[in-house]
Parts: C-alpha cells; sequence; structure tokens
C-alpha cells in the first residue's frame, strides 16, 4: 500500500468525523446492553430481541440515508445547489412521514414481532417494554439519517459528529438515571434512547434551517420527480437492506433457540459486530461522498483511483482492529455481564467475530464506493445471493448441533459472499468504472 496519496486529504477530512458519527447509533446500544446487562440475563436477552426487531423496522428506509448522499454529492459535483436544497428537503420530508408510520406498526404489533422472534416469559415482557417505549422515536431516528446523508453529500461529516456526541451525552446521562435511579430497568433504558433521539432530530433541523442558504434549502420544496428518484433508489436498497438484515434477524431467531445464553452471548457479540462495523464505515462513508461528487464532475477516472486509495486504507485498518481485539479478548466478556455462563458463551465465539474485521472492511468499502456510484440495483442482487448463502447455513444449525460457533460462521459466510460478488463487479468492464474514462474539467473541486 502506498503511504500516500493525492485524495488522501480528502479522505480524512471525511473519514475522521465520520468515524464519530458513525459510531453513535451502536454506542448508544452498546451503553445500553452494558448497563442492562446488570440488571439481568433476562433483560440482556430481551434488548437483544428488540435490537433486532428495530433493524429490521427500518430497514426500508436507509435510502434516505445513502440515497441522499448520493443525490445531494452528485448535485454539488455539478454545482447545482438548488438541486441539492430540493434533494435535502425531500428525503426530511419523507423521514418524518415514515417515521409517524414506522412508530404506529411498532407500538400495535410489538407483541407479536417479539414472539416472532422465539421470546417467551420474561424475555418477551421486557422485548415488549422496550420496543412500545423506543418506538416514539422513529420518527427522530429516520429524520437523523435522512439529515446525516444530506450533510455527507454537502462534504461536511463534522456537523453529524457534533451531534451525535451530544446525543450519546444524554443517553449516557439518563441510562443509570433511569434504569437504576429510577429503578425502571429496561424501561429506563428504552426512555433514555428515545430522548436522546429526539434531542439529535431537533437539533439537526436547527442547523439546516440556520444554513439553509448555504444548502440550497431557501424555498426548496420537495417536488414529484424528486420523490420518484428516491423511492426508485429506495426499492433497491430495501431489497439490500432486507437481505442482509433478513439473515441477521435469522441468527437471532437461530440463537434464541439454541439456548438462552446462546441469546443473551449473541446480542454482546451482534453489538460489537455492529460497533466495529460502522467504525469501518468511516471510510465507506468517505467513498460515498467522494466517489458521488467526483462523479458529479464527470470525473470517472479519478473516482476510480479514489475508490482504490480507499480499499487500500480499509485493508489496513482491517488488520489493526484484528491485532486489537485480540489483545483484549480476554477481558471483553466481562464489560458486559457478569453471568459467568454468558461469559464462557462470549469466549467461545469472540475469535470468529476477531478474524472477519479484515475481510469487513473491504465489503464495507466497497459498498460505499457503488452507493456512491449509484450503482444499487447490482447491490440488490449481490446482497440477495449472499444472503441466500449464509441462510442455508445458518437453517442448518440447529439441525447439525452447531451452536452459537455455527451462527458466526455463517455470518462470515455472508461477508465472503458479498466480497466475491463486489470485487467481480469492481473489475468487470459494465461495472461503475469502465476502463479508458477519462478526467472531467471540473476534477478536485472542493465543497
Amino acid at each position: 500500500m502506498r503511504l500516500r496519496s493525492p485524495h488522501d486529504r480528502a479522505i480524512r477530512a471525511l473519514a475522521l468525523p465520520a468515524l464519530g458519527s458513525l459510531i453513535a447509533e451502536p454506542v448508544l446500544s452498546l451503553v445500553d446492553t452494558a448497563f442492562i446487562g446488570r440488571v439481568g440475563r433476562d433483560a440482556l436477552a430481551a434488548l437483544g430481541v428488540a435490537a433486532a426487531v428495530f433493524a429490521l423496522a427500518f430497514f426500508l428506509f436507509n435510502f434516505l440515508e445513502y440515497g441522499t448522499t448520493t443525490e445531494v454529492a452528485k448535485a454539488v459535483g455539478r454545482g447545482d445547489l438548488d438541486a441539492a436544497g430540493r434533494a435535502t428537503a425531500t428525503a426530511m420530508t419523507l423521514a418524518a412521514g415514515c417515521g409517524v408510520a414506522v412508530a404506529l406498526g411498532l407500538v400495535a404489533l410489538r407483541g407479536p414481532i417479539a414472539g416472532l422472534l422465539g421470546a417467551a416469559g420474561e424475555v418477551r415482557a421486557g422485548a415488549v417494554t422496550y420496543i412500545g417505549i423506543r418506538a416514539l422515536a422513529a420518527p427522530a431516528v429516520l429524520l437523523v439519517r435522512a439529515a446525516h446523508g444530506a450533510y455527507r453529500g454537502y462534504q461536511d461529516t463534522r456537523t453529524p459528529l457534533l451531534v451525535a456526541v451530544g446525543v450519546n451525552g444524554v443517553n449516557l446521562l439518563l441510562d443509570p438515571l433511569l434504569i437504576f435511579g429510577l429503578g425502571w430497568g429496561i424501561g429506563g433504558a428504552a426512555w433514555a434512547t428515545a430522548i436522546a433521539q429526539w434531542v439529535g432530530a431537533c437539533w439537526f433541523a436547527a442547523l439546516l434551517m440556520k444554513g439553509k442558504q448555504k444548502y440550497g434549502l431557501a424555498g426548496a420544496r420537495p417536488v414529484t420527480t424528486e420523490v420518484r428518484a428516491f423511492l426508485r433508489v429506495g426499492r433497491n436498497l430495501a431489497v439490500r437492506t432486507g437481505a442482509l438484515l433478513a439473515t441477521f434477524t435469522l441468527a437471532t431467531a437461530v440463537a434464541a433457540r439454541v439456548s438462552e445464553v446462546a441469546l443473551a452471548a449473541h446480542q454482546v457479540l451482534s453489538q460489537l459486530f455492529l460497533f466495529l462495523a460502522l467504525g469501518l464505515d468511516a471510510l465507506a462513508i468517505a467513498a460515498q461522498a467522494l466517489v458521488a461528487r467526483i462523479l458529479g464532475s464527470g470525473d470517472r477516472l479519478g473516482a476510480r483511483e479514489v475508490s482504490d486509495r480507499l480499499l487500500a486504507l480499509g485493508v489496513g485498518v482491517g488488520v489493526a482492529l484484528t491485532l486489537v481485539l485480540a489483545v483484549v479478548g480476554p477481558l471483553v466478556p466481562g464489560w458486559f455481564t457478569s453471568d459467568p455462563e454468558t461469559r464462557r458463551a462470549i469466549a467461545g465465539v469472540y475469535g470468529i467475530l476477531v478474524v472477519l474485521q479484515p475481510l469487513a472492511a473491504i465489503v464495507f468499502v466497497w459498498d460505499g464506493v457503488f452507493i456512491g456510484a449509484g450503482d444499487f440495483g447490482f447491490l440488490a442482487l449481490a446482497m440477495v445471493g449472499a444472503a441466500l448463502v449464509a441462510g442455508t447455513l445458518l437453517v442448518m444449525v440447529l439441525p447439525l448441533g452447531w451452536g452459537l460457533s455455527g451462527v458466526w460462521w455463517s455470518i462470515g459466510a455472508l461477508l465472503g459472499a458479498r466480497g466475491l460478488t463486489l470485487g467481480w463487479r469492481r473489475v468487470a468492464p459494465a461495472g461503475p468504472f469502465p476502463p479508458g474514462s477519462s478526467r472531467g474539467s471540473r476534477a478536485g473541486r472542493g465543497w
């Protein structure tokens, strides 16, 4: 890997602040997991079920983040600020409406959904309580996602970082107060997270209105053509993200049927995986914003160069994470639970999580590249194929007695299949960066 590249400054400017803001959402869950782990095994298992429910509930709406980044960045690349403002206004409007619908659906169906995921008894009761409370923040969650996407498109990841730090600070202060101080248990964790998410949504709305001239939002209104464009992106991303989350939901359901201990351990490992994944995804966010902006200016060769640099950096970060995780491994189970059985279950599968990090880094960076290029249709097809591979292995876990290790090797197979398909697309003549592409006249112009 080259030590320096002309693209490194732009990558750092986007990726480093994005690292903090990307980690924000899993930090909320990790903090909840750490506190709830002290409440008891049933509460921790209930949180695992609830986390899977929320991941599944929001999978249709990733276009509010990724689609907004691509549309806004391409408009910025070609110098069309009005188009960037229209895309932002459309995304925020759709986020508010969709969030209300999601909240109503989760509150009405929280019991049956928890049951479908294998929760019973005290675990089911805790999951229903958490889902019913945290669902009230569904509009805030989607508004925050749309705002993150818009700011990335404007080539600004520092503002989302500032908001993310504030949101996590609110959650960190409220969690111990509500869970232990008021004795609300898992319900207190849900209220802390919901309040923090509404703080973030209101903060973003105020910042966008304050900078409405800068962002092309003065007088900007959603229009039919913009809504249709978002829905087309949403259709492909729904297939892609649906296949991904269906795989992880199936993994949670299988873990629940292995044993209660396995489910509790799976919750901890899943939150660690998400935390690490979104940390690695900082490079993917840089890829989305930079590739889209450079392609918007007509410079396909420049987009290809920056994507290759990001991939090299991703491999290095993945290897570094593997080394760090290996060193701290003996300490990790004790950070999340005091239950001896759950600690042993975590330790028995932790090594799989460790060795998957370089592969995960490659996959996430390539994902960001193809999102920035607007290659949403291929991403959907590739994810469906990878999900079929992993899903086939997951349904074999229980009858073959593979246990929790089988669940996590199936997740490894998902990453491997994604890496193969994305790598093929990168070198294919019909890919987003065909050989012979020429630089546009506006390459390198900043926002």
